[in-house]
């Protein structure tokens, strides 16, 4: 009698080691259960890829965990330790900075929770804390913003530069791709460059401060179209022609952003795809089922012109 109960609390013990060493119960019940940590609603854009994510997680039969970071690192941690100890299937992310992330990460691949991250990247040394990238090439998008000024410009050219928020992956990669861009253009100078946070009233508030200390300003490139937008109104306010007097270049192509460039207020929009949602239920199905995956999934984006967004609005998802 005491060897069975010793052998039956073995077995026991042995199941509950076995359940602290693995992610959710997917290979159970059949059903996957993902806990996304957002960046936040800071932008048009930042809406229509939430979207994006909970109709697809919807559609896949993913069952969805979100969380809204409001655009705070420290809350992204919580969301992910709570996830952890929610014992989910995987998780993903929007990492709302580049740095930061290891111990987060580490404790998750303890728990055996594998990581998936979304639009955005990390800096970390050990890429074996995510399984795969999924996102923009934010490099390419600001080459494109700066070969279209380059071959868009005759003379001295003064430029402002409304940046995303500090530390953000876009807006490291945005500025580095459009200055490498702009070299091959010494008349191309950047004069003032400022965070907007990726906000309309924080492109706004950054464009009416270069309009008063800046009295000669020709282009305005804004890492986003909310900070474009933002920039129009003060540009108008303060008298003068969005998009004639002061030429703009935005990354993203939401709605908003495309219907300023059909109106001619806008220039030229680089395209930012948010529609995520697809390719990262795709991903996580395939990770929880133990497939291979690519390190990098880059998404396929265009430009936009003038025309090229009249064309394409009527539809125009996001």
């Amino acid at each position: 009698m005491r060897k069975t109960i010793t052998t039956a609390l073995a077995a026991v013990l042995f199941t509950a080691l076995t359940a602290c060493g693995s992610g959710g119960d997917a290979a159970d019940d059949g059903k996957i259960t993902m806990g996304f940590a957002q960046v936040g609603a800071e932008s048009g854009w930042r809406t229509a890829n939430t979207k994006s994510i909970q109709d697809s997680a919807k559609e896949a039969g993913i069952e969805l965990k979100f969380s809204d970071a409001q655009q705070k690192q420290e809350n992204q941690i919580k969301a992910i330790r709570s996830y952890i100890q929610q014992r989910v299937d995987i998780i993903a992310f929007s990492p709302v900075v580049e740095t930061g992330w290891d111990t987060v990460l580490q404790e998750a691949k303890r728990a055996n929770i594998p990581v998936i991250l979304t639009d955005r990247a990390i800096d970390s040394d050990d890429t074996s804390l995510y399984k795969t990238f999924l996102g923009s090439d934010f490099i390419d998008e600001g080459k494109k913003a700066g070969e279209w000024l380059a071959e868009n410009s005759d003379g001295p050219t003064n430029v402002v530069e409304l940046q995303g928020t500090t530390g953000a992956a876009p807006a490291i990669d945005r500025k580095e791709g459009f200055e490498e861009a702009i070299k091959s253009k010494p008349d191309i100078k950047i004069i003032a460059s400022q965070t907007g946070d990726f906000t309309r009233s924080g492109g706004k508030q950054v464009m009416e401060a270069f309009l008063k200390s800046e009295p000669d300003i020709d282009v305005v490139y804004a890492h986003n179209d909310d900070m474009g937008l933002g920039a129009i109104e003060a540009i108008k306010a303060a008298g003068k022609q969005p998009g004639v007097d002061i030429k703009i270049i935005t990354v993203d192509a939401v709605k908003d952003g495309m219907t300023a460039l059909a109106d001619g207020e806008i220039n030229f929009i680089v395209e930012c795809n948010p529609l995520l949602g697809p390719q990262l239920m795709d991903l996580t199905k395939k990770v929880i089922a133990g497939e291979e995956v690519p390190n990098r999934v880059v998404t396929e984006e265009t430009t936009f012109d003038q025309e090229q967004a009249k064309a394409a609005l009527p539809d125009r998802k996001y």
